[in-house]
Formats: C-alpha cells, sequence, structure tokens
C-alpha cells in the first residue's frame, strides 16, 4: 500500500543555506524552479523578503511587517531552473553573511485567472500534486469568495495586501472560520468575522469578508494557500504539558521545515528547518513575525522524528501546560513511501 503520492518531497520545498557576496550570484541546489521563495538573512537584523511568480522577480513582502509589496531590483531578481538570482540588496546578499531560503513549486508558472469565486483572481499558480497554490486578487469591500485551485479543501491560507499598508490575514483550519491570526504580529488568535465570514473554505474556494487586510475595495492581495498531503505536509494543532517531555506532534513525515504559533496567548511564529539543524537536537530558529537574526537556545529544544516533531522544551512559545498551538509542517521524507519503505530517524 502507498502511504504517499510524494516519494521526494524536495521536488516541491526544499530549503537552500546561502552566503553573501555583495555583488550578483545564482543561488542553485534548489532542485526545481521555486515559485514562492522566502528568504532571511541568519546573523543579524534583517528583513524577512518573500517573493513569488505572480507578483514577479524583485516584488517582496516582510513577514514581519505591514508594508506593500515593492520592488527592489537589487532583491531576488530571477527564479531560475533550479533556484534564483540575487543582486546587491544587503538583506539578501551581503558580503560573507549567511542566509536561509525556503523554497515552494506551485504551477511554475504565474498561471491564469481562477473564476470560481464571486471575485475572480488575476492570476493562479496552482501544484495540486503539493497542494498549495498562489493567488492574486482585487478586493471588493463586501463578503465575496475568491478560488484557489487546489480541488481539496485548504487548512491554511496566508494573505497580504500587496496595494498598500496592512497586516497579514492567516485562517488555519487549528482555529477555524471565526478566528484569524497575523503573521506580522504576536497576537493569540482573535474571533471576528470580518476576515472569513465564519465560513469554511471549499474544495473549491474561501471566503472573504469586510477587513481590509483581505478584502480592501480596489486593493489588491496575493493568498498563499495549502493543503494537507499525505507524507509531504501537514496543518494541525497540539496541547502543550508544560514538562521536558513535552507533546510529541505526529506527521507522517520526517520534517524538513517547521513554523509554530501559540493561539491561546501571545507569542512568537518559530520556524525551524533540518538545514540550519542538520542533527538532534533543533534548536536554531527564526521568527516570522520579526527581523530579528537568528537564534540558538536550549529553551527551545525539539527533536525532528521519522514521523513528526518531539518537543523538549517548556517555553511558553512551544510547549506552556494550558497552551494551544497550531503547526505548518513539510517533508524531508515520508514515513513509508510508495515502496513501502519506512524512512529512517535522523
Amino acid at each position: 500500500m502507498a502511504f504517499t503520492t510524494i516519494d521526494k518531497s524536495s521536488l516541491h520545498f526544499n530549503t537552500k543555506l546561502y552566503t553573501g557576496n555583495g555583488s550578483t550570484q545564482s543561488i542553485t541546489g534548489v532542485g526545481f524552479q521555486p515559485d514562492l521563495v522566502w528568504t532571511k538573512e541568519r546573523g543579524g537584523v534583517c528583513d524577512h523578503h518573500i517573493f513569488d511568480v505572480i507578483r514577479g522577480a524583485t516584488y517582496k513582502i516582510n513577514s514581519a511587517s505591514t508594508e506593500a509589496s515593492s520592488a527592489d531590483a537589487n532583491t531576488l531578481t530571477a527564479f531560475t531552473a533550479d533556484g534564483f538570482n540575487v543582486g546587491t540588496n544587503a538583506c539578501q546578499n551581503n558580503s560573507s553573511d549567511t542566509f536561509t531560503s525556503w523554497n515552494w513549486k506551485a504551477g511554475n508558472s504565474a498561471g491564469s485567472s481562477n473564476t470560481d469565486g464571486s471575485i475572480n483572481t488575476t492570476a493562479t499558480s496552482v501544484n495540486t500534486t503539493a497542494g498549495f497554490s498562489i493567488s492574486k486578487y482585487t478586493g471588493t469591500g463586501s463578503a465575496a469568495t475568491v478560488g484557489h485551485g487546489l480541488g481539496a479543501v485548504p487548512k491554511m491560507i496566508m494573505v497580504k495586501k500587496t496595494s498598500g499598508a496592512e497586516s497579514w490575514g492567516v485562517y488555519h483550519n487549528g482555529i477555524g472560520n471565526t478566528h484569524f491570526l497575523q503573521l506580522n504580529t504576536t497576537g493569540a488568535s482573535s474571533d471576528n468575522a470580518v476576515f472569513w465570514n465564519d465560513t469554511d473554505p471549499t474544495s473549491s474556494v474561501f471566503t472573504i469578508n469586510t477587513d481590509a487586510g483581505v478584502n480592501g475595495s480596489g486593493q489588491t492581495y496575493i493568498a498563499y494557500a495549502f493543503t494537507d498531503i499525505i507524507g509531504f505536509s501537514k496543518f494541525g494543532t497540539y496541547n502543550g504539558n508544560g514538562n521536558a517531555n513535552g507533546t510529541f506532534i505526529y506527521t507522517g513525515f520526517k520534517p524538513a521545515w517547521l513554523m509554530i504559533k501559540r493561539t491561546d496567548s501571545t507569542d512568537s511564529w518559530f520556524m525551524y528547518d533540518n538545514k540550519r539543524s542538520s542533527f538532534n537536537v533543533v534548536d536554531d530558529y527564526l521568527i516570522a513575525n520579526s527581523s530579528n537574526a537568528e537564534s540558538t537556545s536550549a529553551s527551545v529544544n525539539m527533536d525532528f522524528l521519522s514521523n513528526g516533531v518531539k518537543i523538549r522544551n517548556t517555553d511558553g512559545g512551544h510547549n506552556n501546560s494550558s497552551g494551544t498551538y497550531i503547526y505548518m509542517a513539510f517533508a524531508e521524507a515520508p514515513l513509508v513511501g510508495s515502496n513501502n519503505v519506512p524512512c529512517t530517524a535522523r
């Protein structure tokens, strides 16, 4: 019996580390042509830079900021067959500094308009195999639906206004359609219908209401939608136990990348990957809502296992005894591949 449709996860998601040269360089070794590239300088305070194939090279947004999408010809200058090219921007390629890039494959093109919703997208680029799509749309200021193209119900959606300054809007199935989170803040999940109109997404559309962060009249937005793919991606919840022998999060794969957010209280969006922490314990983290440098701390220890994540800390952002958490994870390898060969532990 096959337990996954994706035996080689790195053909759809991959972390690529690189060192800046202060000039221009081609970053290769991603393993595919990326359609979403998220970069962060590791050693110092610098913006997160997020690029996608629909807005195009040089157009960046920042997970830690409300700022609009803006062009900078010295950031990511091109998407290539095996990675991307960068220019001289200090947060992209400062000489001798180290950087991480997280790369996702969508449709390997800017796609075309999706007409499933009451709002037709300007373009939607979809990878149904990996459960990921990118869509650009223009808001109406009234409750509406937007097509995502996944052919499955999204488990997580991240929306950013690109034409002006607004906080991100984040939907996650773990908090439901009545609540929202914001990627650029530490805020707990809040109950407000102005984001998702208290309506679950479907296999064809997600619903937006009147909040300017997701649906201002005449404003443009970019939406990143994800759904679970067995053996490749998982979007779920867990409860903390306040013990160093912490919660085990079953994903069904050996993780390559993980983001965690506490939902019942204020705390940061913690980000981990298997390249910066190449062996257990995993303790090198960046924060999506902060421009701060990478930190390494025993207080946030965890293990990446063959079938999930074992929390080994009592930090409030990961494992408070009364805390509730959401997570977003992508695989290094499935627990069991289509050839029924089990994955080995780290």
